[in-house]
């Protein structure tokens, strides 16, 4: 399975870095909301390959045989792969290149909650909360972990998916009219 998974996912994850980094140039011109579509999107596209990881495990070395159990653990291994250098990319892209990419989201976020018409105590609190996450941000662990959660649930999604489908139990051993298995 290994080399199955380390194939997979780091095409996956070749696929999905690539993908991002050129989607991130076209951020400005596209705005926020179309920009987190197209981020999604370029995310199922490379986590399909988890469905083809998971058949070739199962048909190359499995004999055309696979559980649930089985398939899903090599889906999801292939989803950590691909999301450890969708993770990668992102660090390396946001701290070298682009330290002020979020401001623009963070400043979305708090003329959301301003324009909200909530009462001005609530209002200054959630705007005090954008902030303090705003500042967190900053630090590259807890970006780390922001960045691991966005395409994380799309790859367990469609491991889940793929293993259901791509499952498949060995042929059933034939058995004679009196009920016993003969084989």
């Amino acid at each position: 399975m290994k080399k199955t998974v380390l194939t997979f996912g780091l095409i996956a994850g070749l696929i999905v870095s690539v993908l991002m980094g050129g989607s991130l140039l076209l951020a400005d011109k596209i705005g926020t909301g179309h920009s987190m579509a197209l981020g999604y999107t370029i995310m199922v596209a490379s986590f399909l390959l988890i469905y083809f990881g998971v058949r070739s495990y199962r048909d190359n070395e499995l004999a055309g045989q696979i559980s649930f159990g089985r398939a899903f653990a090599c889906g999801i291994l292939i989803t950590l792969i691909t999301t450890v250098c969708y993770v990668a990319m992102w660090e390396i892209l946001y701290f070298n290149f682009m330290p002020h990419f979020m401001d623009s989201y963070w400043a979305a976020q708090i003329k959301k909650v301003q324009a909200s018409g909530l009462d001005p105590a609530t209002t200054a609190a959630q705007v005090a909360e954008i902030q303090h996450s705003q500042q967190l941000y900053q630090n590259p662990l807890v970006n780390i972990a922001y960045t691991f959660m966005e395409p994380l649930p799309v790859g367990l999604l469609i491991t889940l998916i793929s293993a259901g489908v791509l499952r498949r139990k060995g042929p059933a051993e034939p058995r004679s009219a009196a009920g016993v298995v003969t084989a």
